[in-house]
């Protein structure tokens, strides 16, 4: 489940969203066939194409 919040400048999170955030760090990365881990190769060419 993916959860979106949106803090203006000058904004502090609530306890409560950095709890979740917190509770989120310790959740693992659960790749499948819609979304596979990259291979080193493609991680170059992605930080590439975001620079």
């Amino acid at each position: 489940m993916t959860r979106t919040f949106t803090i203006e400048n000058g904004q502090k999170p609530t306890e409560e969203q950095l709890k979740e955030i917190e509770e989120a760090q310790k959740t693992p990365i659960v790749f499948d066939e819609d979304c596979q881990e990259l291979s080193p190769a493609m991680m170059k060419a992605f930080k590439s194409a975001v620079v």
